[in-house]
Formats: structure tokens, C-alpha cells, sequence
């Protein structure tokens, strides 16, 4: 409870939400640093750290914003996981979890809507 007392989130799920977006966003900032033909990477990183932000700050944007990253992450993560399917597992992995969590935060997200609107 003393991470969410010092980031002064409303709920846990919250938080957990922020930390998932942050983190992709982060890591897919990273991605496109290293390889800037990648861009469809960086717009995932920038719509996630947008996310985390709105999030954060608890504003009334961040459903649309969930929702717009929502159809990028799983047709990113689909498109990717079907193209190297079985020739890396450690890619393979991350894209089925990417693509679970993504469902699971967007759904999560939409139901405590009414957080936003406060």
C-alpha cells in the first residue's frame, strides 16, 4: 500500500494499469532508439506512456486513448506473433502476453470508466 499512497492512485488496479503502460511504453521507446525503421513500435510507445499519463493524472481522455492502443497492440501483436510463430519462443511468449494484458487492461480500464469522469 505505500506504492499507491505515494503515487496517490485511486485503486491498485490503477496502479497496476500505469505500471503495465509505462513499462510498454518505455520498452517500446527503447525499441525504436535502437532501430528507428520501426516506427510502428514507437507510435505503440508513445499511445502507452500517453496512456500512463492519463492514467496517472487520472484524466477524462484516457479511455479514447486506451481504446486507440487497444486495435495498435493487437494487430501489432497478432500480425507479429503469426509471422514468427515457432521460430522464436521468446518473442512468441512476449506477444501472447502483450496481447492478454492489452485485453485485460482495456477491459478493466472501460468498466472503472466513471473513475475518469470524478
Amino acid at each position: 500500500m505505500l506504492l499507491k499512497s505515494k503515487f496517490k492512485v485511486k485503486s491498485v488496479g490503477m496502479l497496476v494499469a500505469f505500471m503495465f503502460y509505462a513499462v510498454v511504453g518505455i520498452i517500446c521507446s527503447v525499441i525504436l532508439v535502437m532501430d528507428f525503421r520501426l516506427i510502428h513500435i514507437g507510435i505503440i510507445g508513445i499511445l502507452s506512456l500517453t496512456t500512463a499519463y492519463g492514467l496517472f493524472k487520472s484524466r477524462i481522455w484516457t479511455l479514447w486513448v486506451v481504446v486507440a492502443l487497444f486495435f495498435t497492440a493487437i494487430t501489432f501483436s497478432t500480425y507479429t506473433f503469426y509471422s514468427v510463430f515457432k521460430e522464436n519462443l521468446l518473442l512468441d511468449i512476449s506477444m501472447i502476453t502483450f496481447f492478454i494484458l492489452t485485453w485485460y487492461f482495456t477491459i478493466y480500464i472501460a468498466v472503472k470508466r466513471k473513475t475518469f469522469e470524478s
